[in-house]
């Protein structure tokens, strides 16, 4: 399985999409019959994404990107994509994982872009359709297909692969004469120097990625030394516990938290981005945790005023990049399901994945399709390069990663202690090997 998975250079993520909302004119005929023309057929289906909570003169390149290999499909197959948006507000809104499972069990849309816990969730279900037929789906590397296969079915393909690291301030790690860490222990003593010179919270952090330190350390053996697909059976079989891989990292969270090193109430109410991104790009913090493509975003840390470097997580075997797919999905039962298909494999192809990957400078989920990195993610990308990464999303486990590893984490920040949340990792374990 090792071989099987190595990949070369996230979204989270996901690509940010547009609200693509037509204004409605009025009709200066009166002759014209405005029933006959409202109910007029056309070729189109609905696709339901997340918008980017930014200023509206930025600059997002994903959103762009995206749009230009929507437009390449509707030029190509003369169907209208029509997009319905959702992004919450703050903690106290639906999540958009919230959002979408809602819909889709309702069948209310046929294209969804959706995160890896949604995708586990809904595969399971049967509520997505096998896009194993598609031609885009012959060109995938390995670690995709690995990742979105539930019961044999292919239910999602991404427009990237999601990498996420550590963006470093290196000039102030270069002030106080640290190098940049590879293992929790190195990882730890930066934080403690730049606690005793003044700097009050070292690492920026918000309510959905701490996770990728639990996910580095934990799995950093599991994926990157032999007997992967026996280890990953004993976990599903219950001989073997998630708790005990994970119970360091929550450990070493706890650390961070208790040191003041993670400001766990802002943390708490914060979302991506939101709570630690002014703070590092004025550099009132050196370290915080994002997606590949942040690194290339106006909207994120695409300009900052410093020498930005991104790096892996500290894990026993070094930086270690933490990998999510998330993918586009077509409904099982989807109103439109020919057109939809026909639209994932335009903007899936390797022509579109090339425009995609060429603009927003991510790791593409086609074999065939390469793009250079800028130059602050080379330390990342020699990583993935060298095949040296852990999964955070794996459908081939049983109990689903990366959502309910958030939810635990939260708990943490929340006040929890360790052996609460490995009481719950063990109940979610139960659970997930007994539905």
């Amino acid at each position: 399985m090792k071989r099987q998975i190595r990949i070369y250079s996230l979204v989270a993520a996901a690509a940010f999409l547009a609200i693509g909302m037509a204004a409605c004119g009025k009709a200066e005929n009166p002759d014209v019959n405005l029933i006959q023309e409202s109910t007029e057929s056309k070729r189109y289906v609905n696709l339901f994404g997340p918008t980017e909570k930014s200023s509206p003169d930025a600059k997002n390149i994903a959103r762009t990107a995206h749009e230009m290999t929507v437009l390449m499909a509707e030029e190509k197959l003369g169907i209208k994509v029509e997009y319905r948006t959702y992004t919450a507000e703050d903690h106290q809104d639906k999540t958009y994982d919230d959002v979408t499972l809602d819909r889709a069990n309702n069948c209310m849309d046929d294209l969804y872009l959706l995160n890896p816990d949604v995708i586990q969730k809904l595969g399971t279900q049967g509520k997505l359709a096998d896009l194993s037929d598609l031609k885009a789906a012959e060109n995938l590397r390995e670690v995709v297909k690995m990742a979105n296969t539930i019961d044999g079915k292919l239910v999602a393909i991404p427009q990237e692969v999601v990498a996420y690291g550590l963006f470093v301030n290196q000039d102030m790690f270069d002030e106080y004469k640290l190098s940049l860490p590879n293992t929790p222990e190195e990882f730890l003593n930066c934080c403690k120097v730049f606690k005793e010179n003044g700097i009050e919270t070292p690492v920026g952090a918000n309510r959905w990625w701490l996770e990728t330190f639990v996910f580095s350390q934990a799995y950093a053996g599991l994926y990157n030394e032999e007997d992967t697909d026996a280890k990953i059976q004993e976990l599903n079989s219950g001989a073997a516990k998630y708790s005990d891989y994970m119970r360091p990292s929550f450990e070493f969270l706890k650390r961070l938290i208790d040191e003041g090193y993670v400001d766990a109430e802002k943390a708490y109410v914060s979302e991506a981005l939101e709570g630690e991104r002014d703070d590092f790009l004025s550099e009132k913090c050196p370290i915080v945790m994002a997606y590949w493509g942040a690194a290339n975003a106006d909207t994120a840390y695409g300009k900052p005023d410093f020498n930005m470097k991104v790096i892996g997580f500290p894990s026993s075997l070094g930086q270690m990049p933490v990998i999510t797919i998330t993918g586009y999905a077509v409904s099982a039962e989807a109103e439109h399901m020919e057109d939809a298909m026909a639209v994932l494999d335009v903007i899936l192809s390797d022509e579109a994945m090339q425009i995609y990957t060429e603009t927003n400078k991510v790791i593409s989920p086609s074999k065939n399709v390469e793009v250079k990195c800028i130059d602050a993610l080379k330390p990342l990308n020699d990583r993935v390069d060298e095949g040296v990464y852990v999964l955070a999303s794996n459908a081939s486990m049983k109990m689903e990663q990366w959502g309910n590893v958030c939810l635990v984490v939260r708990k943490l920040l929340n006040g929890a202690s360790v052996d609460e949340c490995m009481a719950e990792i063990d109940r979610l374990q139960e659970e997930a090997m007994h539905p």
